[in-house]
């Protein structure tokens, strides 16, 4: 019995080391893809924290929202943005680029 209360100590002592390495990395990082998946990495562990704190609904939640749907806005936000820098490469100015997508009427 003992030798399972070291071993969930352990399990919750690396979750936690792991959550915050991941959230300084993901803090830290000057590459915005590296930064997104990072964050992605940090929403899942945050879900099995929640898990192993006996919350499954936080946990569902966490995982859906914090990782899943965020997440995915942010890469698509990421996408998006590279194609405007790289449609700006040749001179352009990108504000003047974001500027003219949303002088467009909505559909």
């Amino acid at each position: 019995m003992e030798a399972l209360t070291i071993l969930n100590w352990v399990l919750d002592g690396l979750l936690g080391v792991s959550l915050f390495s991941l959230a300084w990395l993901a803090l830290a990082s000057t590459d915005i893809f590296k930064a997104i998946v990072l964050f992605i990495s940090f929403g899942l562990l945050m879900a099995l924290a929640w898990v192993r704190l006996n919350a499954p609904d936080i946990a569902l939640a966490e995982a859906a929202i914090g990782a899943g749907l965020t997440g995915a806005l942010l890469l698509a936000a990421y996408a998006r943005l590279k194609d405007i820098s790289n449609g700006a490469s040749d001179g352009e100015d990108v504000q003047s680029h974001i500027q003219d997508d949303s002088d467009e009427e909505p559909k």
